[in-house]
C-alpha cells in the first residue's frame, strides 16, 4: 500500500475519532458514538496491518490472539461496578505499551535525530508514570491498598527531585546521542543504561505520586492518568512516525485533560490541590468530636412507603453506596412504581459521584432508566427547594452542606446536590461512616432529613413490597 493511501485511510479514521467523540459528549448517541469511534480504529488497525513496514505477522497475531482473549474475559467477567478498576487498568496498559515500544524503537536504532530522542523519552517517562500509578489506583478502588491519602515526610520534594533527575538524564540522552555516548561511556555508563534508569525513575514516580491521593479524588485521578496514557500513545506515534497514533493520542489526552479540569472545578479545586494528594487523610478536622454533635432521626420502611405515595416530585441521588449494592435494577423498579402513581421522579447527577467519571450515569442506563430522566447538576440544585422527597442512596460527601457553611472543613467550596433545601431528605445508607472526605455529613443531624439504614438493594426491596400493599 503507498503511503498517500495510507495517510488517506488514517485521515478517514482520525474522522471516525472526532466525529464518535462529539456523539460521546451526549447521552442520547453516546452508544452510537463509541460504535462510530471503534469503526475507526478498526478501519485504522487494517490499514496499519496492510502496510509494508510491518516485520512479522507472526508476532502480531499472537499479540492479537492474547489481547482478544484477555479483553473478552475482562469484557464477560468485570461487573459494571468495578469498571472504574477495569478503566484504570486499561490507561496502564496503554502507558505500558508506550513505554515498551519506546524502549524496542531504541534498541532497534539508536535515534540520529532530536525530536525523536525527545519523544522516546517523553514516550519512557509519561509511559512509566501512567502505568505505575494506574496500578496504585487500581489497587486503592479495588480494597487492595488503602483508600486514605498515603503522606510522607519529605513527600514533595522527593518527588520533584526524581523527576528532576529524570528530565536531566532525558535531556542529556536527547540533546546528541554523540557526545553524550562518550560522556556516559567516561562514567562507565551505557546509553541504555541511561535509558532503563529513566524508565526505573518513571515507575517509581507512578506510584509515589498517585499513592498520596485519597479515595475521593479518585475520579479526577482515573481521568488524568486516562489523558497521560493519550499523551504517551502521542508521543509514541511520532517515534514511530505514525500518523493516526499520534491523532488518537492526542485526542486522548486533550479529552482526558479537559475532562479532568471539569472533574476539579466539580470540586472546587485545582488540578494541582488533587495531585499534592492528602484529601481524606486522618489528620483534617476533627470528625470524632463532630459526629458526637449529630443527632440523627430514623424512618422505617412502611413510614417511607406512606411518605412516597403522597409526594407529587421526588429527586433520587445515586452514589457510590448504590453501585456498591448493585441497586439500579431496584432503583429502576422503585421509579416504575412511584411512576404509577403520578408521582415525578427525577435523577440528580453530581460530577464526581462514584469513582471514575460517568460512574452514576453508566450504571442506570443498564438498568434502563431513561436517559431524559438523569439531570447534571447545575440544572436540578434550584429544584430540589420545590421537591417533595430527595432519596439519597449511597452518597455521602457530595450531599454535605458542610461544603458551603463550614469554612474549616476540607471540603469547603466544593459544588454540591441541594438535598437540604428539599422539604424532606431520605438518605438510605448502612451506617453514619463517613465519606471519602473522612468527615461526618452534616445533612444527617438537619430537622428535614431521615435516615433508611440497611443495604441499598435490599432497603429498596423491602420499600417497595410496602408501597405495593398500600
Amino acid at each position: 500500500m503507498s503511503q498517500e493511501i495510507l495517510i488517506i485511510i488514517y485521515l478517514i479514521a482520525a474522522a471516525l475519532f472526532i466525529f464518535g467523540i462529539k456523539q460521546l459528549s451526549k447521552v442520547k448517541t453516546a452508544r452510537r458514538g463509541n460504535f462510530t469511534s471503534a469503526l475507526g480504529m478498526l478501519i485504522a488497525i487494517i490499514a496499519t496491518l496492510l502496510d509494508q513496514n510491518v516485520v512479522s505477522y507472526e508476532l502480531i497475531i499472537v499479540g492479537l490472539i492474547i489481547g482478544s482473549i484477555v479483553g473478552s474475559i475482562m469484557a464477560l467477567k468485570v461487573q459494571m461496578t468495578a469498571m472504574p478498576q477495569m478503566v484504570a487498568l486499561l490507561n496502564g496498559f496503554g502507558g505500558g505499551a508506550s513505554l515498551l515500544v519506546a524502549m524496542a524503537d531504541f534498541y532497534k536504532e539508536v535515534p540520529s535525530e532530536l525530536y525523536v530522542g525527545i519523544t522516546i523519552f517523553l514516550s519512557i517517562l509519561i509511559g512509566g508514570v501512567t502505568l505505575t500509578g494506574s496500578i496504585v489506583a487500581f489497587g486503592k478502588l479495588q480494597g487492595i491498598i488503602t483508600e486514605k491519602a498515603v503522606v510522607y515526610p519529605l513527600q514533595h520534594p522527593i518527588n520533584f527531585a526524581l523527576l528532576l533527575i529524570a528530565i536531566i538524564l532525558g535531556i542529556l540522552f536527547a540533546t546528541d546521542t554523540t557526545e553524550i555516548t562518550s560522556v556516559f561511556q567516561s562514567i562507565g555508563w551505557e546509553v541504555n543504561v541511561v535509558l532503563i534508569t529513566i524508565a526505573i525513575l518513571s515507575l517509581i514516580l507512578g506510584v509515589l505520586i498517585v499513592i498520596p491521593i485519597g479515595g475521593a479524588d479518585m475520579p479526577v485521578v482515573i481521568s488524568l492518568l486516562n489523558s497521560y496514557s493519550g499523551i504517551a500513545a502521542a508521543m509514541t506515534g511520532f517515534v514511530l512516525n505514525n500518523a493516526v497514533l499520534i491523532i488518537t493520542g492526542s485526542l486522548v489526552g486533550a479529552s482526558g485533560i479537559i475532562l479532568t479540569d471539569i472533574m476539579c472545578k466539580g470540586m472546587n479545586r485545582s488540578l494541582i490541590n488533587v495531585m499534592l494528594g492528602g484529601f481524606g487523610s486522618t489528620t483534617a478536622g476533627s470528625p470524632v468530636a463532630e459526629k458526637k454533635d449529630i443527632v440523627v432521626k430514623e424512618v422505617g420502611s412502611e413510614e417511607l412507603a406512606m411518605m412516597l405515595d403522597g409526594a407529587n416530585n421526588v429527586i433520587i441521588v445515586p452514589g457510590y453506596g448504590m453501585a456498591v449494592a448493585q441497586a439500579q435494577h431496584v432503583v429502576k423498579e422503585l421509579m416504575d412504581e412511584l411512576e404509577k402513581r403520578n408521582v415525578n421522579v427525577r435523577f440528580a447527577i453530581h460530577p464526581v459521584a462514584g469513582r471514575m467519571p460517568g460512574h452514576m450515569n453508566v450504571l442506570l442506563a443498564e438498568a434502563a432508566v431513561p436517559y431524559d430522566r438523569l439531570y447534571e447538576m447545575d440544572q436540578i440544585n434550584d429544584e430540589f427547594s420545590n421537591c417533595d422527597v430527595a432519596l439519597v442512596i449511597g452518597a455521602n460527601d457530595v450531599t454535605n452542606p458542610a461544603a458551603r457553611s463550614n469554612p474549616n472543613s476540607p471540603i469547603y467550596g466544593m459544588p454540591i446536590l441541594n438535598v437540604d433545601k428539599a422539604k424532606t431528605a431520605v438518605v438510605i445508607k448502612r451506617s453514619l461512616r463517613p465519606g471519602y472526605a473522612g468527615i461526618d455529613n452534616e445533612l444527617y443531624g438537619y430537622p428535614n432529613c431521615l435516615m433508611y439504614f440497611g443495604d441499598a438493594k435490599e432497603a429498596i426491596s423491602k420499600l417497595i413490597q410496602e408501597l405495593k400493599a398500600l
